[in-house]
């Protein structure tokens, strides 16, 4: 009978590792370099966040600046993280830890020694989740540093994503092997499309955004997510059904209109170009593992349909429809795709705000804080300007949520004989 009663609440466990480990009214904290400091993989994780989960408790603020050390966050953290008071954070540091050289003892000590101050310096100011990054990889292709080769400088980056993965192991916190995510797709993208295809940028180790999909990728992944984003069920003897986040409108004949307040990620459109992310997907597994918008079909009375989603249609075997077709990974072009588009650039816009804030206001004011202190006018003035930054930051974020509305879209299923 025990086991029984316990039942309920181990589903509900379940249910709520299954969607991800984020908090209730998560505030996630983006850090890292200059890789960061791009705001791509940032912005992807922020869009995923907002759209794809159809959670609205989310907040997100990145950190990133460039040519920063784990060291060097270690000694901002305190004073920095304090705009925006993160309960999750994730950290991608060790490109520059690795000083573009090969790997020494030396060089895996003082990353280890700094990343485990940064790990301290979360639980001193808050942080219970921190998806502990490793450093990406270079493209040997593109990175012509003079000093080293990067066949030889990705083994010193692969020392350093093992220390991360030691540290995460230790805290009990979640590793996103952001390493072994870019360079298995790296190798695989290379094979089919040749060497003059740069996922990670035309220096080799500032990502494209080919690269940086992969990037967000190993963080999602490392937070939780299981990438349901929901099961459309088209019954051509019934009626049509879907899972949460979706609601039946109408749906008769094959044909069903739906609102969906879960989105799936959606791509550029070029799949040849690094400078489009789509082209990383046949070598990675995004929409497999964060991804799923899935289409079943039952009941069909023919061995094929063609089924439209939006503009575009596409034929698939029954076989296909009956164990479910994601529609995300399928269909090039999507309903949700102009939605996806300004909601992807007014969080540019404002991830753009956040590193004027914090590189031009917050990080100095360690300076003359303790000046601050014992001149009133000082503080004042500074509690002002404080005020007009958060004031102007909430804007933008604001702006951000009312972009993230369901979207009407129609599936139809036809028979083909």
């Amino acid at each position: 009978m025990r086991l029984f009663s316990l039942l309920p609440l181990l589903l509900v466990a379940t249910s709520l590792r299954a969607e991800s480990l984020l908090p209730p009214s998560a505030r996630v904290a983006v850090i890292g370099d200059s890789i960061t400091e791009q705001k791509i993989y940032s912005k992807y994780i922020e869009t995923y966040l907002l759209a794809c989960t159809g959670r609205s408790d989310i907040k997100v603020f990145q950190f990133g600046w460039s040519g920063e050390r784990a060291g060097g966050f270690a000694a901002r953290l305190e004073n920095d993280l304090a705009v925006f008071n993160p309960n999750v954070a994730t950290t991608c540091y060790g490109m520059n830890d690795g000083s573009y050289k090969a790997y020494v003892p030396e060089i895996g000590a003082e990353y280890e020694k700094n990343m485990r101050a940064i790990l301290a310096g979360f639980k001193k100011v808050g942080v219970k989740l921190v998806a502990v990054g490793s450093p990406g990889g270079v493209d040997p292709d593109f990175f012509t540093r003079p000093t080293i080769k990067g066949e030889i400088y990705n083994e010193n980056l692969a020392q350093l994503r093992d220390i991360a993965k030691k540290l995460a192991e230790e805290n009990k916190q979640p590793f996103a092997n952001v390493h072994d995510t870019m360079m298995s797709a790296l190798t695989k993208s290379k094979a089919a499309l040749g060497k003059g295809y740069g996922p990670f940028g035309g220096d080799g180790f500032h990502p494209a955004p080919a690269g940086q999909l992969l990037m967000a990728q190993a963080f999602l992944k490392a937070l939780g997510f299981d990438g349901e984003i929901g099961t459309i069920t088209v019954d051509l003897k019934g009626q049509a059904t879907a899972s949460n986040g979706h609601v039946v409108k109408s749906g008769q004949g094959g044909s069903v209109e739906l609102e969906s307040s879960k989105w799936p990620f959606c791509f550029d459109a070029d799949p040849k170009s690094a400078g489009s992310n789509r082209s990383i997907l046949p070598f990675t597994s995004f929409n497999q593992d964060l991804n799923r918008l899935t289409l079943q079909v039952k009941n069909l009375g023919s061995a094929k349909a063609k089924v439209t989603w939006g503009a575009q249609s596409k034929a698939f075997s029954r076989e296909q429809l009956e164990a479910g077709v994601n529609l995300a990974a399928e269909f090039t072009q999507t309903p949700f795709d102009a939605a996806f588009a300004n909601l992807i650039n007014a969080i540019a816009l404002k991830q753009a705000y956040e590193t004027t804030l914090i590189k031009s206001f917050v990080t100095h004011m360690r300076v003359v804080a303790a000046e601050a202190a014992e001149e009133p006018k000082v503080a004042a003035a500074l509690a002002k300007l404080k005020k007009k930054f958060a004031d102007e930051h909430a804007k933008l974020d604001a702006n951000v949520r009312k972009l993230i509305k369901p979207v009407t879209h129609t599936i139809k299923v036809e028979e083909i004989h």
